[in-house]
């Protein structure tokens, strides 16, 4: 392969395109966010935790927590500190292995997410409408938008 490539320029291009989209939709969300005192890392945490349950499967080691928000395990440990400081988390040991720890949303967490959810949803649509218009990102948003589109039938 050589820096004329073609197939090595198109994949650069593209990767590109998805960066340069991430990073207006990231900072578009980022404002939303600073309404409700929250980061768009912090809302990503208090999301992927709140999907946790008891049982079987139901929490998630803090390396799978730190892949769900896109983090080092040492920065999302930072992040659930903080979080827990303004007791948005909370942290107990897990009962069958005194060494696990697990974390969890507490009511607080919860109410400041639902009340967030509102201005994420509606800046995610926003810059997706935004960089629609730029030929260059539209496949990416198009892409996008399919990812979770219900299908026919589906109610959604």
């Amino acid at each position: 392969m050589t820096a004329t490539d073609p197939a090595a320029i198109g994949l650069a291009q593209g990767w590109c395109a998805l960066s340069l989209l991430h990073g207006r939709i990231e900072i578009h969300i980022e404002r939303a966010l600073q309404a409700h005192g929250l980061s768009v890392r912090e809302y990503s945490l208090l999301g992927v935790l709140s999907k946790q349950h008891d049982g079987e499967g139901g929490h998630l080691q803090m390396k799978q927590v730190a892949d769900a928000v896109v983090l080092s395990q040492s920065a999302t440990t930072r992040l659930v500190t903080r979080l827990e400081d303004r007791r948005l988390l909370e942290r107990y040991l897990c009962p069958t292995d005194r060494r696990g720890i697990y974390t969890n949303v507490t009511p607080a967490g919860l109410e400041l997410l639902e009340k967030a959810r509102p201005a994420n949803d509606a800046a995610l649509r926003e810059a997706l409408r935004e960089a629609a218009k730029n030929p260059e990102l539209a496949p990416l948003v198009h892409a996008v938008e399919s990812l979770h589109a219900p299908t026919q039938g589906q109610n959604g």
